[in-house]
């Protein structure tokens, strides 16, 4: 038998409140150990990717960069059916930022824009390797990581 709600009535208030603490969960810890972080309304994983953002906001104002995107989801492989008539999902992988930076000019003088897509990275697992390898192999060119 435990003890139940009306039984804390008997205890004195300090009793109660350790208690009340013990039954408390404790606090969850990420796999990753990260602390989520916010700037304004947008919820980010990490403070490393809140930070990254403050950089990217700076450099979009400084017109540096154009298109900044939040976690923006490519398609990595496409849904299908084998023949037994199993339904495979699609591989997707999300960018924590993709957006548009301008290169030096050309030998006419005009710049260009270049996609660049982002992951602001602690640890490397190896979902997120195979991932980038994926990503590379159907884009052309490699995730920046930060």
């Amino acid at each position: 038998m435990g003890l139940k709600y009306d039984d804390l009535k008997n205890f004195s208030p300090e009793a109660k409140r350790q208690i009340i603490e013990q039954l408390k969960e404790p606090p969850k810890v990420s796999k990753m150990h990260n602390e989520i972080d916010y700037r304004g309304n947008i919820r980010f994983q990490s403070k490393k990717e809140a930070r990254r953002y403050d950089e990217l906001m700076i450099m979009l104002r400084a017109g540096e960069i154009k298109d900044l995107r939040l976690q923006h989801d490519c398609t990595l492989q496409e849904a299908y059916t084998t023949p037994q008539g199993k339904r495979v999902r699609a591989i997707r992988y999300k960018a924590d930022f993709t957006y548009y930076r301008r290169t030096a000019p050309d030998t006419y003088g005009y710049p260009h824009w270049v996609l660049v897509v982002e992951d602001a990275k602690g640890r490397r697992l190896e979902t997120y390797k195979m991932k980038a390898k994926m990503f590379q192999e159907k884009y052309g060119f490699p995730i920046t990581e930060v």
